[in-house]
């Protein structure tokens, strides 16, 4: 019976070992996984330190317990709306900055914790590691909002005494917040950077919804930091205006998503048109250059068949990913349907639409894609044909100028690459058409009567 248990424990830790293995964590760069876990680390030892020297003082539990009840229905708010992938942007921060302000920094830094725990449980379901990070970083920000407010106040982490509530007070109430962001974006953007290089930060962090969005729900911070140094009573009061900026904020969600296929990340057909004709507008007006390329992938009907749709989704959002990483931040990407994919890239001739175009087409050919859950099973070679249109000089809104024209020159070049071998640019511009052959990427396009 002894050694039929210690088979059981033996194979219990076999399959755990397994299950750990397991974690999408490791597929991360080494330099990633180890920020992680410093990060991780140095949160639980700041836990443990605060929670060994701050006393227990009711009131800071009562208003502590009142706080957390609030991110509680917040989470549940948010359960009913669905939480958007990626960067989340919700009011936590409204609940969670009187936290640091008015009480010791141990509440600040555990709340964020049950809040994550309290999100992976009732919304949705994601690798833990990602949980626990965002916790960390959160908590670790909160800590640090603490220690400058504090040190700017000249007060002390004894609540029993009276805030001296005024403009000065409330300046530093806003100066820890600002320190809160900082702090988290800085421990945070690095691990999201890492994971996926094609993530813009800029967009991320400093686009102008976000950086609204951002201020608006500091300043409702501060005000409700404020009103709960007045009186813990406007918790109450509080609560239907925080709900209403978290409906704000998810109305700007809804009309974000629509903008964007949901399989690559990419623009939409219907944005990607409408933003595209604004931007041929414009070259036609002020006679700048500008061209359009249509992307397709080749035979990509075999993936779908040999390796099912899931496999197919997968290889579409790596080349997404790989068409955001080569493009420039101004360059306009959608998918345009299917295995197509449209671009439109400003202030770019023919030969230059035609380098970026080549260099996208040669990474992708030369580039394995991985679209198997299991890990050990061999990758697939993918190929792309591209047709390019240029908007030339003598081009304007009466003699060809159009987006639509504009589409049709590519579609016309796509298939002369297809009829081509495939794997391949072709470029038209105003009178002439030329490409070239994937065995000599280095050398300059030769040009052909088109």
């Amino acid at each position: 019976m002894a050694t039929e248990g210690c088979k059981r424990v033996h194979s219990g830790t076999r399959v755990h070992r397994s299950a750990i293995r397991a974690w999408p964590l490791w597929e991360l760069p080494r330099w990633v996984v180890i920020f992680i876990v410093m990060v991780t680390t140095v949160y639980v030892a700041v836990i443990g330190f605060a929670a060994t020297t701050t006393p227990l003082v009711l009131r800071d539990l009562l208003l502590c317990g009142a706080l957390m009840l609030c991110t509680a229905a917040t989470v549940e708010l948010t359960r009913r709306a669905g939480e958007n992938a990626g960067v989340i942007r919700d009011v936590y921060a409204v609940w969670e900055l009187p936290l640091a302000i008015l009480l010791p920094p141990v509440y600040a830094l555990v709340v964020p914790a049950f809040r994550c725990a309290l999100t992976q449980y009732r919304i949705r379901r994601v690798p833990v590691y990602r949980r626990v990070f965002s916790a960390a970083g959160v908590g670790l920000s909160y800590a640090c909002a603490s220690v400058v407010f504090h040190a700017v106040t000249g007060e002390g982490f004894d609540t029993m005494a009276a805030p001296r509530v005024g403009a000065a007070w409330v300046l530093a109430v806003a100066l820890a917040g600002a320190v809160q962001w900082t702090v988290n974006a800085t421990l945070l953007l690095p691990a999201i950077k890492g994971a996926d290089p094609a993530v813009r930060i800029r967009d991320m962090i400093l686009a102008r919804e976000s950086v609204q969005n951002d201020a608006t729900e500091l300043c409702v911070a501060v005000l409700v930091t404020l009103g709960i140094a007045v009186t813990p009573l406007t918790i109450v009061f509080a609560f239907p205006f925080v709900t209403l900026l978290q409906r704000s904020f998810r109305h700007v969600h809804l009309v974000n998503a629509s903008r964007v296929d949901s399989k690559t990340g990419l623009l939409n057909a219907g944005t990607w048109e409408r933003e595209a004709a604004s931007e041929v507008a414009r070259a036609v007006r002020t006679h700048t250059p500008l061209a359009v390329a249509l992307i397709d992938i080749d035979h990509f009907k075999v993936v779908n068949d040999s390796f099912g749709h899931l496999a197919g989704d997968k290889a579409l959002r790596e080349v997404a990913r790989t068409l955001t990483i080569f493009l420039r931040e101004y360059d306009l990407v959608g998918r345009f349907g299917g295995e197509e994919f449209a671009l439109l890239l400003p202030q770019a001739k023919a030969v230059d639409a035609y380098r970026i175009a080549e260099r996208i087409r040669a990474h992708i050919s030369t580039t394995p894609i991985d679209v198997h859950d299991d890990p050990g099973a061999d990758p697939v070679r993918l190929s792309i044909s591209i047709g390019v249109a240029a908007l030339g000089a003598r081009w304007d809104s009466g003699t060809g100028g159009q987006l639509t024209d504009l589409l049709a020159a590519a579609d016309a070049a796509l298939y002369q690459a297809k009829q081509n071998g495939r794997d391949r640019v072709c470029v038209i511009t105003e009178d002439t058409t030329f490409g070239m052959h994937e065995e000599a990427p280095g050398k300059p396009p030769a040009k052909t009567a088109g």
